[in-house]
């Protein structure tokens, strides 16, 4: 039940709790009590809306900046991941595999300075990085599973000759 739970809620956390158990053919009360235990568990860590700023007059930047680290002695990647996270301006922090990069960043901001300087001034004088590498976002095509803008189909009938 969990499972099923979890794959509604991933696609659209504004369903109801009533319509996730009719789905699933679960009682209500079930239901709620199992996302209640899944929200205090910390499996579900919180609700997200996925919005389309490139819409809104608002700018935004959006960087993935890839961190390579010394490890810390006794802590590994994590105490510099959990230091990293920290940061209000910061999205998500990875540890990758496979790569010459140790960690990905993900952070917005309001103008490429503005994320320039947080690298610059809060990331690379860390004590244990070694280097960065900043990418900015110039389109987001999918996010979350979300495709933003979807080609439109020709929508013309075809005449034959």
């Amino acid at each position: 039940m969990r499972e099923e739970i979890l794959n509604l809620l991933e696609h659209n956390s504004r369903l109801a709790v009533a319509d996730i158990a009719a789905m699933i053919g679960k009682e209500e009360a079930a239901v709620a009590a199992e996302i209640k235990a899944m929200e205090k568990e910390k499996i579900i860590c919180g609700y997200h809306t996925m919005i389309d700023w490139d819409k809104m007059t608002e700018e935004r930047v959006t960087a993935l900046i890839e961190i390579k680290i010394s490890p810390i002695r006794g802590g590994g990647f994590d105490r510099i991941a959990e230091r990293i996270s920290n940061f209000d301006e910061v999205n998500s922090v990875y540890l990758l595999s496979g790569s010459a990069s140790d960690l990905i960043v993900t952070i917005e901001g309001k103008t490429l300075k503005e994320v320039s300087h947080f690298v610059s001034e809060k990331i690379a004088p860390m004590e244990s990085v070694l280097s960065t590498s900043t990418h900015f976002v110039l389109k987001k095509y999918k996010d979350h599973g979300v495709e933003f803008e979807k080609k439109k189909e020709d929508e013309r009938i075809q005449v034959m000759p």
